[in-house]
């Protein structure tokens, strides 16, 4: 019996052999016959070889080991701790530093403490909807298409159960967004979900649009981070009947996302259908962009004060973002990081006497603790999650998001793989990633004598310059104090701890 099985692997090892020789299209194959398939073999596993083995603990990109680990720990509610001391290079230049109190505030912060937004989301414009944020942590634009059904589902859920409010992305509202939490219906260049026949925007089909789900507010996107200025095909053959109808597109037919708007083309026009939105559903209205032309802004925050009109929000999206595909060259060197762009925004309103007005939201790696209270300390008002959820319901960063093979179920349509995500259980670790992002962020607010980290002024944080000094993070990143801690703003923080 063995000498049968024998006979047969070596067979088909001289056949494997015999083609490796004949073949044109690998020349390591045809010089390495055999052998030769174990390179490509230690390439298709390249990844999980250095996630796993090789790599340490802060190496990996785009989230390390460590990072991966709190976000996994949060989600599962288990001991988050880490041992032994630090790991990191503490003279890391850019490095964050909290400068801890001598008397901390003497605060007992629960687990599901809230951390509400200082400002009125709509107050600038008195929306008829107007409202104020419970949460500073809400989830990223993370469209169903892009996600799995029961990925989009498991975010809702957890949205409903940690009172934050959760971003549809470009993709629609499909039966999977509606669990009961609260949404940002975001409406980019293919307009899915208010769009005619024929792909043109329409008013009645946003107005029915929202009419069958909790939408708080409207995003009306410019570009995001990974990829800004190029559009997106969705191939027929993932055109399904559920997607077909968040999108309002034929079922099994291509659909295309221009890289630009087709109803506005400038500043005017933009404002002009921010206002028309606004007027028809009574919402607050915002805007999403990825920051690379600096006249832009400061064109735009001018045409703001100047009319007294436009978004009531702007989230200010980092090219460190991205959960799908996106060219290489785009991910890499396309638009300013978060920590170049976000200054430079919120300085362009300041300049005009806006900064106030304006709910600025950030996106881009902040969803840390560290990232998300320095954030907020320098300017933004919420912070917004997109592949740090992914991994609170099961991510586990193996990079597959555009192949559609996602082995967790995640980032796919595969029924197969879609089938191992529990939305039920995922969205209670979604939830407990939310409350403990905010406890964690809570916490280092009172360690450091305040009591939200929007108030964490100029010399509570630092970061490390070069030559080992230490300079403050407004100073760091170019954002006055006087921008971050004006009395409107702080009156308003303490507005928020009244309402609890």
């Amino acid at each position: 019996m063995v000498g049968v099985v024998l006979a047969v692997v070596g067979a088909l090892v001289v056949m494997l052999a015999i083609y490796d020789l004949i073949q044109r299209r690998h020349s390591i194959l045809r010089n390495f016959p055999v052998i030769g398939h174990f390179r490509f073999l230690i390439e298709k596993i390249g990844p999980e070889l250095r996630q796993y083995i090789v790599a340490d603990n802060d190496e990996e990109r785009p989230f390390s080991r460590d990072q991966r680990r709190w976000v996994y720990a949060t989600a599962k509610k288990e001991n988050s701790y880490f041992g032994f001391g630090t790991d990191d290079d503490l003279h890391k230049s850019g490095r964050i530093i909290f400068r801890n109190a001598p008397f901390p505030l003497k605060r007992k912060s629960s687990d599901d403490a809230p951390v509400p937004c200082g400002k009125i989301l709509g107050g600038w414009r008195n929306r008829p909807q107007s409202f104020r944020p419970a949460s500073v942590i809400n989830i990223s634009a993370m469209s169903f298409g892009s996600l799995s059904g029961a990925a989009i589902s498991a975010l809702n859920r957890g949205a409903k159960l940690s009172k934050c409010l959760h971003n549809t992305g470009e993709g629609g509202i499909s039966e999977h967004h509606i669990h009961g939490g609260d949404l940002i219906y975001q409406i980019g260049t293919g307009y899915f979900g208010s769009r005619d026949p024929d792909g043109n925007f329409s008013i009645d089909a946003l107005m029915e649009t929202i009419e069958k789900a909790p939408v708080r507010a409207i995003e009306i996107k410019l570009s995001q981070g990974a990829k800004p200025g190029i559009g997106g095909l969705l191939p027929a053959a993932k055109v399904t009947k559920e997607i077909a109808k968040a999108r309002g597109v034929p079922v099994n037919r291509d659909v295309a996302s221009p890289n630009a708007h087709t109803v506005f083309s400038d500043i005017e026009g933009l404002v002009e259908f921010v206002e028309l939105i606004a007027e028809k559903t009574g919402l607050p209205v915002g805007i999403k962009s990825a920051v690379g032309n600096e006249k832009f802004w400061s064109d735009l925050a001018s045409y703001m004060a100047k009319t007294q009109k436009g978004p009531d929000f702007v989230t200010v999206d980092g090219s460190e973002g991205g959960t799908g595909a996106a060219p290489l060259v785009f991910s890499d060197h396309v638009s300013l990081p978060f920590w170049y762009a976000f200054p430079l925004v919120i300085n362009a309103f300041a300049k005009v006497g806006l900064s106030d007005h304006i709910v600025f939201v950030g996106s881009g790696k902040l969803g840390l603790p560290a990232e998300a209270a320095e954030a907020l300390a320098l300017g933004v008002d919420i912070v917004n999650v997109g592949r740090e959820a992914m991994l609170a319901i099961g991510c586990i960063q193996a990079q597959k998001c555009h192949t559609g093979h996602c082995p967790t179920g995640v980032a796919t349509q595969s029924r197969w793989l879609e089938r191992g995500l529990d939305p039920s259980d995922k969205g209670v670790r979604l939830a407990n990633y939310v409350t403990g992002l905010r406890y964690e962020i809570l916490r280092l607010s009172h360690a450091c004598g305040v009591e939200h980290p929007a108030l964490l002024s100029d010399d509570k944080l630092a970061v490390m310059g070069d030559g080992r000094t230490l300079v403050s993070a407004h100073c760091w990143y170019g954002v006055a104090p006087e921008i971050t801690q004006s009395k409107q703003r702080v009156a308003g923080i303490a507005s928020a701890l009244k309402e609890l």
